[in-house]
């Protein structure tokens, strides 16, 4: 699976659909610059351990060395486990500068997503999990490419 750069970041979901109860569903993604890749979703805050099962369940075994990891400053993002993780299969980690959520490219999708969720107003985490599902097939390849670009990425 080629695609080079992987932008991962995790988000809380649109809070202005009630479930009935408060609670935190994070959705957590890589984007490439052909899709979405390892998109999970949890019921519940990330933290650093549900971060190193991310990166070690789902992220990690889709890329191939040389793939590089673009990360905000989340303090859950700085593990050693997942760093380990990642160089294991070959890939490096790259954080971006405090504040400069226009680095990472997947802000925008992310942005994407939660037009799409606002829409579907998925009230159960089921639903949610449903509807995550087939907005994430939405992406295209010119798509994510753009986003990159959009972000100060360039291609060979």
């Amino acid at each position: 699976m080629g695609g080079g750069i992987i932008s991962e970041c995790g988000g809380g979901l649109p809070r202005n659909l009630h479930f009935g109860h408060w609670g935190t569903q994070t959705f957590i993604a890589g984007l490439r610059c052909f899709g979405l890749t390892a998109p999970w979703i949890i019921d519940r805050p990330m933290n650093r351990e549900i971060f190193d099962t991310y990166i070690e369940t789902q992220l990690a075994p889709t890329l191939e060395p040389g793939n590089v990891v673009i990360l905000d400053n989340l303090r859950v993002h700085k593990s050693d486990k997942a760093k380990a993780c990642l160089k294991e299969v070959g890939a490096w980690l790259l954080f971006l500068p405090s504040y400069s959520p226009d680095l990472n490219p997947i802000e925008m999708a992310f942005a994407k997503i939660k037009a799409h969720l606002r829409a579907a107003a998925a009230r159960t985490f089921d639903a949610l999990s449903n509807a995550l599902g087939s907005i994430c097939n939405l992406f295209n390849s010119q798509e994510c490419r753009n986003y990159f670009t959009a972000a100060g990425y360039g291609f060979d």
